[in-house]
């Protein structure tokens, strides 16, 4: 395992009033970031933990799916969601529901997502493109947090594709109506999540704007986030993919951003891995009741177990428990002393993809302005 030191412990990140000792956030992702999966990223190492994303619509409207996904733990000291609309009016007023009905700390908005039935209503990754109504969305939003000290951040991606780069406006345009940062995942659209992601991209961002930047994308071992922050200048670091089934990174991460010393770094063996595979389940089970926290647990068995020897009927087993009572024979089961599988470090997980052409609205790159779009555009489909 190589490990990068930093020449001196960094700052804090500063978002608005919020300051991080350690500049990594936890990406939104659909399923996997509850507050059962934030609380036991959170007992690895500090950081902002960001919910699931919702829909402004639903939060406005009620919408009892929207609701129940602000869930906080009693020990959440800081309350962050990510938020995403496409209508300035709907925006703001979610934002000030979000502040003075729950309490939340930050408030991101995400205009990353490259899915086709988001996109090709001119939503998502789409938007930026429109800067016109990004502009009035991120005022509308920083409006919305007026009078709670809420910091509002915004969230992006490089462009439609290599030809339609939007992240220089959106940059600019995010400083100009006060957010406190931007984060922008080194991809386009098209990409999706395949390819590398360009790094130059995040660090021509942070020298043409003079809010924090935080880096997204192949962020898969805290080596890649010193080595991100390094070349690019950027503020901080957001992290996805590379934390399924390795929550433990966020305690790497600590480490590597809080000492120049790595030396107290160290891969899990599989018993220390099946330790945390078995707290997951405990949180998810508190949170959901255990039938169906295992059941929901099941998604994540792959991913903790990618690289070990584990026996394709443990494995099967495992995807199928429904009670911890069963994990814990099922654990039982695996070579507590196995090392972690090194060939499996700085390796993609979850989805990757491939390039496609990015489903758009009829003439939408005619012109860099629109006055609204499609209602269908907000959707709880989240990506980024």
């Amino acid at each position: 395992m190589t490990t990068t030191a930093l020449p001196a412990r960094r700052e804090p990140l500063s978002l608005g009033p919020l300051q991080l000792e350690v500049p990594v956030v936890l990406a939104p992702m659909a399923g996997v970031t509850n507050v059962a999966f934030r609380q036991l990223c959170a007992e690895q190492g500090a950081g902002l933990y960001v919910c699931e994303m919702i829909t402004s619509r639903g939060l406005v409207e009620g919408d009892r799916t929207s609701l129940s996904m602000l869930t906080f733990a009693e020990g959440e000291r800081v309350r962050s969601v990510q938020l995403y609309g496409i209508d300035p009016d709907t925006i703001g007023r979610a934002v000030r529901i979000l502040c003075e009905e729950h309490g939340v700390d930050h408030v991101d908005l995400n205009f990353g997502c490259p899915v086709p039935k988001i996109t090709r209503r001119g939503g998502g990754a789409a938007l930026p493109w429109k800067s016109g109504l990004l502009g009035r969305i991120l005022t509308a939003a920083v409006g919305g947090a007026e009078g709670f000290d809420v910091p509002v951040t915004m969230k992006t991606r490089k462009g439609i594709d290599e030809d339609h780069l939007t992240f220089l406006d959106a940059g600019r345009i995010a400083e100009d109506t006060g957010c406190a940062a931007i984060a922008l995942h080194g991809r386009t659209a098209a990409q999706h999540y395949s390819g590398r992601a360009d790094w130059d991209s995040i660090g021509e961002l942070k020298a043409s704007v003079g809010i924090p930047v935080l880096g997204n994308g192949d962020v898969w071992e805290a080596d890649d986030a010193l080595a991100m922050v390094a070349s690019t200048g950027c503020d901080g670091v957001v992290v996805g993919r590379g934390c399924l089934g390795r929550p433990w990174l966020f305690a790497d991460l600590a480490t590597a951003f809080g000492t120049a010393d790595t030396s107290a770094r160290r891969l899990p063996t599989l018993g220390e891995v099946a330790g945390v595979m078995r707290r997951h389940a405990e949180l998810l089970s508190d949170w959901l009741g255990e039938p169906r926290g295992c059941t929901e647990f099941r998604k994540h068995v792959a991913w903790y177990l990618k690289g070990f020897r584990a026996g394709s009927q443990v494995r099967s087993r495992l995807g199928t428990l429904s009670s911890l009572v069963e994990l814990d024979a099922l654990l039982g089961e695996l070579d507590p002393d196995e090392p972690f599988p090194e060939r499996e470090l700085g390796r993609p997980r979850g989805r990757q993809g491939s390039p496609r052409r990015v489903a758009l609205p009829e003439r939408w790159l005619d012109s860099r302005d629109v006055d609204a779009v499609d209602a269908e555009a907000e959707d709880d489909t989240s990506g980024g």
